[in-house]
């Protein structure tokens, strides 16, 4: 903000361009009494020009620091948040992880805002691989709360508990939430929680145990799509609990494994500005079976860049986490 006007000064400059028009019109229209019109013009912007720019001095003045506080408490809540995404950041497993245990694999994971509502989770435990993706209550601060909420109690529950059932652990992580988040009443408008879709890898028997928390899983054997439906039950409160449904799969060599959020088939945008939609998220991913994942991770995004087109902003988190055995 540039700095205001000293007020002596503006009254300086208000005297000076009205006598200047005071000598110009009494030169071309002779006026009498050319000493008294010239005090005048020189006495009414004096008298009003000073008090005014003073107060308006004042009152940009008090504006300005006000700004300054403003930009200062945005530059400290950036700060935060920045550093929170961090935090949230190395909660997160390592890629490499994944390479170390997996034929290949791709991690699509594109925040709204600084931070994330959605989380990818990799536990290696003996011979067992834990996977999981997980969409939280809303985005941004709020979403990265309960993601980091449900990323501490998955590690407990795996470490203490030793559960190896996929169905199991999302009873288990449903009860914790409820306790931690106080949700005592099932009309309670405290909604908070999680949609999640879990699998437990026997890394010796190649055995699969998913479960799903609304959020399904998409298993594809020769280019083949199976969709392992979720239970139609969040993780957290809600009026018609049911227990969370274990599927159990033998995996074969190059079977691939692709959890996710709403995120992708929800996002706005196209020549109408509608959802992409769950059917041609099903069909993206169909018709790249025969791409390497590297390769159907950089379709994806292309193919959503060209669905927003500049033209619609990202309305959701986004998460896709694909695996080959």
């Amino acid at each position: 903000m540039k700095k205001a006007l000293n007020p002596l000064l503006a009254t300086i400059l208000s005297i000076f361009g009205s006598t200047t028009i005071y000598l110009i019109v009494a030169y071309f229209a002779e006026l009498k009494d050319f000493a008294v019109g010239f005090t005048i013009s020189i006495v009414i912007p004096a008298v009003v020009a000073y008090p005014i720019s003073f107060v308006f001095a004042k009152f940009y003045k008090k504006m300005n620091a006000q700004k300054i506080e403003i930009e200062q408490s945005n530059k400290k809540i950036h700060q935060s948040i920045n550093y929170a995404s961090r935090i949230q950041q190395a909660l997160l497993p390592e890629e490499k992880l994944f390479s170390e245990n997996f034929s290949s694999h791709f991690i699509l994971n594109r925040p709204r805002d600084v931070v994330s509502g959605d989380f990818y989770f990799l536990k290696i435990e003996k011979k067992h691989s834990i996977i999981a993706v997980a969409d939280c209550t809303g985005h941004g601060v709020p979403g990265a709360f309960v993601s980091m909420l449900g990323i501490s109690y998955l590690n407990e529950i795996i470490n203490e508990n030793k559960i190896k059932n996929a169905a199991q652990i999302l009873d288990e992580l449903r009860k914790k939430v409820k306790i931690s988040l106080k949700q005592t009443d099932k009309n309670s408008t405290n909604q908070d929680g999680m949609d999640i879709a879990l699998c437990v890898i026997n890394t010796e028997t190649n055995n699969l145990s998913f479960s799903g928390a609304n959020n399904p899983l998409y298993f594809f054997r020769n280019n083949n799509l199976t969709e392992i439906k979720a239970t139609r039950n969040p993780i957290g409160i809600y009026p018609k609990e049911i227990p969370f449904k274990n599927t159990n799969i033998q995996l074969q060599k190059q079977d691939r494994i692709y959890l996710f959020t709403d995120g992708y088939p929800d996002q706005i945008g196209g020549e109408q500005g509608t959802k992409f939609k769950k059917n041609n998220f099903r069909n993206l991913l169909i018709s790249t079976q025969t791409n390497l994942l590297f390769e159907q991770k950089k379709i994806l995004t292309d193919t959503l860049k060209k669905w927003q087109s500049n033209k619609y902003k990202q309305i959701d988190d986004i998460l896709i986490l694909g695996i080959e055995i």
